[in-house]
C-alpha cells in the first residue's frame, strides 16, 4: 500500500476555506453566525490558516517547569515535617509563605533540602532582620524573596508601613543581597482572581511591573546583582486563552525590558485560579486545575503551584497536598510535560490569540501610563473600577448560565451537600479598615449560589 504524504494534496488558501464555509450558511451573515467575541474582544474565527497567521518571538524557559508545594510557616518542626513529605513527593521547589516573622536558623537548622530545590518565599509583612537572616540561612539555593510593596497596595488597600518606609526597605535589600537572591516581584495573580480578563491582567502586570522599571531608570532603586524578577500569575480555565495571555506577558515583558536597556529576566510562578473553584461537586476542582497546569506549563512558567482540590473548605491536609502534587507530576511524567518547552509554536490559533492578547494589552499599557501610572490609577480608583465592571460580566453570564462550572450551574447534583464538611469558612470577608486606596478584592463566581444551597440544607 502505497504511503500517504501531505505533500500530495493541493494546498487550499484561506479565501478558498472561507468562501466554502459561507456557500454551506444559506445566506446567513459570516461574521454573525460564526464569530464570537470574548470579553476581552477578541474575535473566535470558525478556522485558522497559516495564510492569516502572525507569529511573535516569544522567549520560553529551556528547564522543565518547577513542581512547587507551599507551605504555610507555622510550628516549625511541622513545617520541617511538611517539607520532608514535599520533597519525597516529588516537589522540586518550595514556596514558603508566612504572616509574621518565623525562626530562620531553626528551620534551616541542619538543612537537609537539596541545593538544587528553589526557595519561594511568600511574606505579608517587612522586616530587615528577618529578610537579612533568611538571606544568610539560604546560601546554597536559588532564593526568591517576592518583595512587591505595590501588590501590597493593590491588595490591602496600604503600604505595609509608608511609601517611603517600603520603598527604602527595597532598595536595601535590592543592593546587598548575593547573586543567588531575587528580591523583587510583581504579584498579578490577584487581577486574575478578582475577575479581571486576560487583558487586563497582562496591562496591569506590565503596568505594575513598570512602577519599578521607572523606579531603577530614575535611580530611585538600584539595579540588583540578580537579574531575575519573580511574577506570580493566576491562570483560569480558557484552556487556549490562557496559554496565550502567558506568552503574551512574556512578549511585552521583554519588549518593556530592552526599551529601557534592562537586562531582567521573569520568573513565572503560576497558580490555578480561586474564581472558577467550587465546594459543591468539589472533584472537578481536579479537573478544573488539571487544565490549569497544562494552560500554565505550555504558556511558559517556571514553576507551577497547584491548588488542593478541597483548598476552600478544608484546612490543608496531607492527601488534598498529594493529590495536588501528583497532579503536577502525572503532567511531567506520564504525558512528558517535562519535554514540552515551546511545543506550542507555530499553531495558527494559539500565536493568533498571543498576537491578539498581547496588542491590546500593549494598548491598555499605554493608556494607563499616559494617565499617570499605575500606582496614579490605583489612588483614582480606576484600576479597581475597571476589574469590578469585567467581573460583574462574567457574574451575569455565570448567573444566566452562559458561563457553566459542572456541579455548580450546569448538571448540579441535589444530593451533595456539604454544610457538615466546611472546616475554612469558604466565602468572602471584608474587615472594615481604614485603606489609602479600595483593595482589589478576590472574589469567586459561584459564591452566590454555594451560600443559597447551604441555607436551604441549613433549613432542612
Amino acid at each position: 500500500m502505497k504511503k500517504l504524504s501531505y505533500q500530495e494534496f493541493d494546498a487550499v488558501a484561506a479565501k478558498q476555506w472561507k468562501q466554502n464555509i459561507q456557500s454551506g450558511l444559506n445566506g446567513a451573515d459570516y461574521n454573525s453566525a460564526l464569530l464570537t467575541q470574548t470579553n476581552e474582544g477578541v474575535n473566535i474565527n470558525p478556522f485558522y490558516h497559516q495564510d492569516q497567521t502572525q507569529y511573535l518571538e516569544v522567549e520560553m524557559p529551556k528547564t522543565p517547569t518547577k513542581i512547587c508545594q507551599a507551605i504555610f510557616v507555622d510550628a516549625i518542626e511541622k513545617t520541617k515535617s511538611l517539607v520532608n513529605k514535599a520533597l519525597k513527593g516529588g516537589a522540586t521547589a518550595l514556596v514558603f509563605e508566612a504572616d509574621k516573622a518565623f525562626n530562620v536558623d531553626e528551620l534551616f537548622s541542619n538543612n537537609t533540602i537539596p541545593t538544587n530545590i528553589s526557595l519561594y518565599f511568600k511574606l505579608h509583612f517587612l522586616s530587615e532582620t528577618f529578610s537579612s537572616s533568611l538571606i544568610k540561612n539560604t546560601a546554597a539555593h536559588a532564593v526568591f524573596l517576592n518583595a512587591d510593596i505595590i501588590g501590597n497596595l493593590a491588595n490591602s488597600g496600604n503600604w505595609f508601613s509608608t511609601k517611603e518606609h517600603d520603598f527604602k526597605y527595597l532598595a536595601k535589600h535590592l543592593k546587598n543581597a548575593p547573586k543567588n537572591v531575587s528580591i523583587l516581584s510583581v504579584d498579578a495573580g490577584l487581577y486574575q482572581n478578582a475577575g479581571a480578563n486576560c487583558v487586563q491582567q497582562v496591562a496591569y502586570a506590565l503596568a505594575h511591573l513598570n512602577e519599578y522599571f521607572n523606579a531603577f531608570a530614575d535611580g530611585i532603586l538600584p539595579l540588583p546583582v540578580n537579574n531575575k524578577i519573580q511574577i506570580n500569575l493566576a491562570v483560569g480555565g480558557n484552556y487556549f486563552f490562557e496559554i496565550a495571555k502567558l506568552r503574551a506577558f512574556r512578549y511585552l515583558f521583554d519588549l518593556i525590558n530592552k526599551e529601557y536597556q534592562f537586562n531582567f529576566t521573569p520568573e513565572l510562578v503560576v497558580s490555578p485560579s480561586m474564581r472558577n473553584k467550587s465546594i459543591y461537586d468539589y472533584n472537578v476542582n481536579m479537573l478544573r486545575t488539571t487544565t490549569e497546569c497544562m494552560s500554565a506549563i505550555l504558556g511558559g512558567a517556571n514553576a507551577v503551584s497547584n491548588l488542593a482540590y478541597d483548598h476552600i473548605y478544608h484546612k490543608s491536609n496531607e492527601f488534598g497536598e498529594r493529590i495536588a502534587r501528583n497532579q503536577l507530576l502525572i503532567l511531567k511524567e506520564e504525558s512528558y510535560f517535562k519535554a514540552s518547552q515551546n511545543v506550542v509554536e507555530g499553531t495558527y490559533y494559539v500565536e493568533t490569540l498571543t498576537v491578539q492578547i498581547a496588542e491590546k494589552a500593549l494598548q491598555l499599557f499605554k493608556e494607563i501610563e499616559q494617565k499617570g501610572g499605575f500606582v496614579n490609577q490605583l489612588f483614582s480608583g480606576i484600576i479597581q473600577r475597571k476589574i469590578k465592571e469585567n467581573a460583574q460580566k462574567e457574574q451575569v453570564q455565570f448567573n444566566e448560565g452562559s458561563m457553566q462550572f459542572i456541579g455548580v450551574n450546569k448538571h448540579p447534583n441535589p444530593q451533595d451537600l456539604m454544610k457538615d464538611n466546611l472546616q475554612l469558612y469558604p466565602f468572602l470577608k471584608i474587615k472594615a479598615r481604614k485603606t489609602l486606596v479600595q483593595p482589589i478584592i478576590a472574589n469567586r463566581l459561584a459564591e452566590t449560589l454555594e451560600q443559597e444551597r447551604l441555607a436551604k440544607e441549613r433549613s432542612c
